[in-house]
């Protein structure tokens, strides 16, 4: 690997990524970045990667996945040779309100690198898809995802993930692409745009404002501290079997109401006296969202089997480091949140 594409890597994850390779690891090759930058890709969070390790290991484009000759033109100008492919839609709520952007992005967007890959399968070394637990659909009280779990997909979020699963995968079958494909549990941790459950509750309880919870607050996720989610991925780059799947889980299943109460309990601590009385009661149970999954759990044994691979921190110990850089970071909140999606966001009680 010497020439990796990475896309959507001025979003949340990618962001974090790109940092991780570039500053953790001992890949010595360059990183282009494509980025569309729509309202959640912001490309201050890389700039000073652009100072550090601009031109020989970092560029960045400004380019939509879809534009087939502009990602052309990409593959062949920096001979890329790996793909990492982020770039998504990625918000249930948006999914649901305005389900278009994200048929075009997941399906297409991914169908459209994958017809470029097939064009120099000759260099290419790997194509890796980060995709969501979020296509097996909703969990009972018990069990787990596994990688042989059946995809049922609840929202049109999932659903556009889950076919462009199987668009890789059938790539891998039928054309001899080299690939890997990943399916991670809800990732949190610096970056994360504001909408988001933790960093919205989060700034919520900082700033004494509500904190809306859907339904009941008892649907379960398994929080997953974006740095866990950047070694996993590199390490099944590094190692991973080509054309399998490998779920990435956090080991730290909560119920919302219980990962919001944790916040509130953990901000008292760290920031006392900016609010009266204890943030708790800033909760307000709100109409739960349509096809709300119950729950979501991943099975990371694979991973842990065959790349020795575990998550790093607690869910404890990741929320504090979560809260801190929000803490520490309230100049790029502010810039993030004076964009338009706050309205919406307010509207549409973005959190999950």
């Amino acid at each position: 690997m010497q020439n990796i594409l990475v896309t959507g890597g001025c979003g949340f994850i990618g962001t974090n990524f790109i940092r991780y390779v570039l500053a953790e690891t001992d890949f010595d090759g360059r990183l282009v970045n494509v980025d569309k930058l729509t309202y959640a890709g912001n490309p201050e969070n890389l700039a000073d990667i652009v100072q550090t390790y601009y031109p020989q290991r970092y560029a960045f484009i400004q380019a939509d996945i879809c534009d087939r000759q502009a990602m052309a033109g990409i593959f062949a100008n920096f001979e890329i040779d790996t793909v990492c492919h982020f770039a998504a839609e990625s918000h249930v709520d948006r999914s649901i309100v305005a389900p278009d952007a994200f048929i075009k992005t997941n399906i297409e967007g991914t169908f459209n690198l994958l017809q470029i890959a097939r064009q120099h399968l000759d260099r290419l070394v790997l194509f890796h898809h980060i995709s969501t637990d979020e296509v097996y659909g909703s969990l009972g009280a018990d069990g787990y995802f596994t990688e042989t779990t059946p995809y049922r997909p609840n929202s049109p979020y999932s659903a556009s993930k889950a076919a462009s699963d199987h668009l890789v995968r059938a790539y891998s079958r039928t054309y001899g692409l080299p690939v890997t494909i990943s399916n991670c549990s809800n990732n949190y941790g610096p970056y994360q745009f504001p909408e988001k459950l933790i960093p919205l509750i989060i700034l919520n309880a900082l700033e004494g404002q509500s904190l809306p919870v859907y339904g009941q607050g008892l649907n379960i996720r398994d929080w997953l501290y974006v740095r866990d989610h950047c070694r996993a991925v590199w390490a099944i780059m590094q190692k991973g079997t080509r054309g399998e799947t490998y779920n990435v889980g956090g080991r730290c299943e909560m119920a919302n109401l219980e990962t919001v109460r944790l916040i509130c309990d953990m901000l008292d601590e760290m920031v006392p006296g900016s609010h009266p009385g204890p943030r708790r009661d800033l909760i307000t149970f709100v109409k739960d969202r349509p096809g709300h999954d119950l729950r979501y759990a991943i099975d990371f044994s694979k991973l842990q089997k065959e790349l020795n691979w575990c998550p790093a921190e607690s869910f404890e110990t990741g929320i504090q480091k979560t809260i801190q850089w929000y803490i520490a970071n309230r100049e790029w909140v502010d810039r993030v949140r004076s964009g338009e999606y706050m309205s919406w966001v307010e509207q549409q009680y973005g959190n999950g």
